[in-house]
């Protein structure tokens, strides 16, 4: 491995923690549009633009840790592919996150909430009522709790990316 000194050894950690962040991302993205295209119908595009952007991140993740591990990866030209690696997860985190900063997970599916729930049902069965439509992502992430969690867990990662 050599004489990193602090600077590399501080890189190496910080890619294996953003390595981490996006396999966890992946998972939660692949498994939601694993669920939606087994029930006939097109993922949205928050969810498939948020799959691609992690999938090319980790790929990069990977490419740098092994450019730096043989040193041949100068930290400026990391440092220039990371600002435009910035700019797509800025992206995703706002495109995942605007509609869910109106949405109290905790809320979803309780009594007291009965009335928003048959609103959300009633709006996701209109929008499956044909086979192969695509789902509304504002409306499909209101659903159930378990998905508004999974889904704010990845709109906290990507923000954690940042």
């Amino acid at each position: 491995m050599g004489n990193d000194g602090a600077l590399g050894v501080t890189f190496k950690s910080v890619r294996v923690l953003q390595a981490i962040c996006f396999l966890c991302i992946i998972g939660l993205a692949a498994n939601f549009i694993s669920q939606i295209v087994s029930s006939n119908e097109a993922a949205p595009q928050v969810l498939i633009g948020t799959l691609s952007v992690a999938c090319i991140a980790e790929l990069y993740c990977i490419i740098t840790v092994i450019l730096h591990i043989d040193h041949i990866l100068p930290y400026l030209i990391a440092a220039i592919m990371d600002s435009l690696m910035l700019i797509a997860l800025v992206v995703v985190a706002v495109t995942v996150g605007e509609p869910l900063t109106y949405f109290n997970c905790q809320a979803i599916g309780t009594p007291s909430d009965a009335s928003n729930t048959f609103q959300f049902t009633s709006a996701l069965g209109n929008s499956l009522d044909q086979n192969g439509s695509t789902i509304d992502y504002g409306t499909w992430i209101g659903t159930t709790m378990t998905t508004c969690l999974e889904m704010k867990a990845i709109w906290g990662l990507s923000i954690s990316l940042w």
